[in-house]
């Protein structure tokens, strides 16, 4: 008798925890607000670029299809503008990847994992989940998980005061899907652009809807220059203030987006959200309990573009987990201990991104700047985004950042 486990969402987590599953003989129903054909001609839904480490959880249960099509991103570069010379650099550099990374539009990607996991025996049901439903659901699963990060039965989860370092969005957030921009030499890579006193500007390549394009991030600081967003009504508005921005802060930037355009109407998202940790386990009036994954737990500011990297990683534990626990009974006492191993993998990952939404310190700018000047160093830092637990403990530390710095100078 294979046991039942229902996901709410179809998203980076619910699917790849589905098609895991249902490859090990698990009797797995996704249910989706959305079918495949309106994911895939509806609007962009994040910027997601995947390291290595991630991506390797998709090649373990061969889900990964676009390797050999999506544009690759080599490498990550840090620019910070001059504060007193406007158009000018106060330093800048570039780290190579030792492997690439890849981002693909979740238009393509998740439409196509969802029809994999029909043919796989899995079971797609469209609907809008809400409370009443999980009643039903719950009822006649071994285990339900909510894999939806978005909307109002996210709030069934409670809030985890201890660990979440804001209450309140710290950025207003602004994509961009374009075409025609020039690309970077001598390698493709992130380039992510810090801004003092204003936001934060990324940018890279991707695979979309109708081929290879590049991902613009805007991450406004709220109530200052970059948070501008509401007045916006159209894609060529939003395409047009966002170039605005880039011209009057970072004319590199600006130089390479001579001959863009968007990608189509739906390439474009704006909105701002408070990063928050929340507790994994929600209580139904019934007293049945549904499991809380990824963005649902732990949802970080997009500034480190960690949001797809940790669902996969949130994914790998609880497959794991549901696996090792064959045919005991999926108790809260289990959920609460997958989850405190997801929290001890992902907590740094969150102090890191929390710590970014602050004013950088002297040391890490110390420390960026003497990356301009050690290839070591650049390299270091663009590979810690594989792996981000890596940063630790030097980037809080002076001490450590500057024996860092004397050992890579």
């Amino acid at each position: 008798m294979s046991r039942k486990v229902s996901i709410v969402g179809a998203g980076q987590s619910g699917l790849q925890l589905g098609l895991g599953l249902v490859k090990k003989g698990y009797d797995v129903t996704i249910y989706s607000n959305r079918t495949p054909e309106q994911i895939k001609y509806g609007k962009v839904m994040s910027s997601q670029c995947m390291f290595d480490m991630a991506l390797e959880n998709e090649r373990e249960l061969d889900i990964n299809y676009w390797e050999d099509t999506c544009p690759p991103v080599e490498g990550l570069g840090v620019t910070v503008p001059h504060p007193e010379k406007p158009g000018e650099k106060l330093f800048t550099f570039a780290g190579k990847l030792e492997k690439n990374a890849y981002a693909v539009d979740q238009r393509i990607k998740m439409p196509f994992w969802m029809e994999k996991f029909e043919e796989l025996g899995g079971k797609i049901i469209i609907k809008d989940v809400d409370e009443n439903d999980l009643e039903d659901i719950t009822a006649q699963s071994d285990l339900t998980i909510l894999a939806a990060g978005k909307g109002s039965i996210v709030q069934m989860f409670e809030r985890d005061a201890d660990k979440s370092m804001y209450d309140k969005p710290m950025r207003a957030l602004a994509l961009t899907y374009v075409k025609g921009m020039t690309p970077n030499k001598p390698f493709s890579k992130v380039a992510f652009n810090l801004i003092p006193g204003v936001g934060e500007y990324f940018v890279f390549p991707s695979e979309t809807i109708n081929g290879p394009c590049e991902i613009m991030v805007l991450e406004g600081i709220v109530g200052g220059p970059m948070d501008c967003w509401q007045d916006v009504k159209t894609p060529e508005e939003h395409l047009a203030k966002s170039l605005e921005i880039l011209k009057t802060y970072l004319p590199w930037e600006y130089e390479r987006c001579q001959n863009v355009e968007l990608t189509d109407d739906n390439g474009i998202l704006s909105g701002r959200f408070a990063p928050t940790v929340r507790k994994p386990v929600a209580t139904l009036p019934s007293g049945r309990k549904v499991f809380g994954i990824a963005d649902v737990v732990v949802v970080n500011d997009p500034i480190t573009g960690q949001g797809s990297n940790n669902a996969s990683k949130c994914t790998k534990i609880y497959y794991d987990s549901i696996l090792e626990r064959g045919d005991q009974p999926f108790d809260e006492a289990w959920m609460n201990d997958t989850f405190n191993e997801y929290w001890e993998n992902v907590k740094d990952v969150a102090l890191w991104t929390n710590t970014l939404l602050g004013p950088p310190p002297p040391h890490i700018l110390k420390f960026l700047g003497a990356a301009a000047g050690s290839q070591k160093l650049a390299d270091l830092f663009a590979n810690n985004f594989n792996d981000p637990r890596q940063f630790f403990p030097w980037w809080l530390d002076p001490a450590k950042t500057d024996e860092l710095i004397a050992e890579n100078a």
